[in-house]
């Protein structure tokens, strides 16, 4: 799955549409060749979500062998940024063998401005999987949510384990970093096909020689258990959570486990736990796709459009370009010798897809590289979507998105023979981008761990109201996702944003905002069937 959620720029005093994916984009696509599935389990079978499992939740008693990590205190020391505090919290590698060693976890937290009138602890998650929440507090959330929000609130985030700053898992270097995000991922014949294999594998094996022990256990599942500890430790009797991108998952996985323990959850950008990886990934590319068509619309009407001026003309042209990358890369200037390819132009439109605030700075980089044959501006795309910075130095992003994803679900595609049976189906979904999406669904079919979960229904039978937000042009999470969640989860409200990018809280409808911050506050949901622009 290609799922990158969005670190936002802060607020000014007049909130507009900003972010986008961790440019920070704002978080993870994953990336091209780093994710296949998005989140919850998964079978390589079609079937409605009535089909699927459960989630069960967990006793309400906490066991005792967990009671230590449960009743620890964490010592808050100041971090480098002014205003946050940073913590490291202790967690069982493997719950189910609670003595068989610690996973040490980054927590950081910005107090409230008005503690006579806290609420108590809100955690934040941007989503990924694989995106540092710890990133995303500093950088924009302990900044940038309502002032009200953060008077009334400790803000506080947890990189989850394997993430960034909480025992990252690392894969490989900068250098053949670069090597793996140039690979062809629409191969023409076998040799190609082949080499699309072998950097497959080359990855996975990597992985799995630099974090064997760690790669069976940072699933989701554990990862919202781990949040749970953390809540108790914050000495709050209920999480409130909000989650983007991915972090509905997780936070839709915590409701699952501990109905009872749900304060406020906000999931905006909503996964459906009950699809296979095949279908994700499938759903997700037409979503890619309804994104693409309104950039087209948008980009036919201005003078700039490096694409034409016919609507029905722009997606062919891309395609046609892509395939002229494919024969003949571009010159960028980088000092590193990368040249532009498909694979790394695709990358860069696909990020510029998660926010319509990136259409105009992607026109510009489309149009250096057809008009003036400069595949810098895309390159600069691609490179924030893969977190890589000026020295060549990546975060951990890919690998934990890999590593989360592949344990998460069973594989999409288990063979290159697969991925080609499945590829008109994909390239019915969306002709600019199907049949890439389609060979990068086969990633997890070499992982060293076999996956841990399967798709399953989250109802959280019990639980207090939770907010599911779905936008209705969302490239990365279909809006279709939303309202299955919603209808999955027996508390939800589904609230629901008409209008384009990936999520929705903070970037610039005040109905959307004013909504979710009422619940925040005073704990009033939305109106059933609220929808917003």
């Amino acid at each position: 799955m290609h799922i990158r959620s969005c670190p936002r720029r802060p607020r000014k005093p007049r909130r507009t549409r900003t972010g986008t994916a961790l440019r920070v984009l704002s978080l993870p696509l994953a990336a091209l060749l780093a994710v296949s599935a998005c989140s919850a389990g998964g079978s390589t079978t079609t079937g409605g979500s009535a089909a699927r499992a459960e989630l069960a939740a967990l006793p309400k008693a906490t066991p005792s062998a967990l009671a230590p990590y449960y009743g620890q205190r964490l010592s808050w020391r100041p971090c480098g940024t002014p205003g946050f505090q940073c913590a490291t919290m202790r967690t069982p590698l493997d719950y189910a063998h609670p003595g068989a060693g610690d996973l040490r976890l980054a927590v950081s937290r910005k107090k409230a401005t008005d503690p006579a009138k806290r609420l108590g602890s809100l955690l934040v998650n941007p989503g990924g999987p694989g995106g540092s929440a710890v990133g995303y507090l500093q950088s924009y959330a302990g900044v940038g949510y309502p002032a009200p929000v953060r008077a009334r609130y400790d803000l506080v985030a947890v990189d989850p384990r394997g993430v960034a700053r909480s025992e990252p898992v690392e894969c490989l270097d900068g250098h053949r970093m670069d090597t793996y995000t140039q690979t062809d991922t629409t191969p023409d014949d076998r040799r190609e096909t082949d080499g699309l294999v072998d950097a497959y594998r080359g990855f996975a094996e990597a992985c799995g020689a630099h974090a064997a022990r760690l790669l069976r256990h940072v699933s989701t599942v554990e990862a919202a258990r781990d949040m749970d500890i953390l809540r108790a430790v914050l000495g709050d009797r209920r999480l409130t959570y909000v989650g983007a991108s991915y972090g509905t998952f997780l936070g839709a996985t915590y409701a699952g486990l501990f109905p009872d323990r749900v304060g406020r959850l906000v999931l905006d950008g909503a996964l459906d736990p009950s699809l296979s990886a095949r279908e994700l990934n499938l759903e997700q590319t037409a979503g890619f796709e309804t994104a693409f068509r309104s950039f087209a619309k948008d980009c036919a009407r201005r003078r700039d459009c490096p694409l034409g001026s016919k609507e029905s003309g722009i997606g062919p042209r891309l395609k046609a370009f892509f395939g002229a990358l494919d024969r003949r890369p571009l010159p960028t200037g980088d000092p590193d010798g990368r040249r532009l390819g498909e694979a790394l132009a695709t990358t860069g439109v696909i990020a510029a897809m998660y926010d319509e605030s990136s259409w105009e700075q992607l026109r510009a980089a489309l149009a250096a590289a057809i008009e003036d044959r400069d595949g810098a501006g895309l390159l600069a795309l691609s490179d924030s979507y893969y977190q890589r910075d000026p020295d060549g130095r990546y975060t951990n992003l890919m690998s934990a998105n890999a590593a989360v994803n592949c344990l998460d679900l069973p594989v999409a595609f288990a063979t290159p023979e697969q991925v080609e049976q499945a590829l008109p189906s994909f390239e019915k979904a969306s002709p600019v981008f199907g049949e890439g999406l389609a060979w990068a669904s086969l990633n997890c079919a070499y992982w060293p761990v076999k996956p841990t979960g399967r798709p399953h229904r989250i109802t959280a039978k019990g639980a207090a109201p939770i907010v599911v937000v779905g936008t209705t042009r969302d490239p990365a999470t279909p809006y279709r996702w939303a309202e299955s969640l919603a209808r999955q989860l027996s508390s939800a409200r589904l609230l629901t944003y008409v209008g384009d990018g990936h999520t929705a809280y903070g970037r610039g409808s005040t109905c959307i905002d004013s909504t979710i911050d009422a619940y925040l506050l005073h704990g009033t949901p939305p109106s059933r069937g609220k929808r917003c622009s």
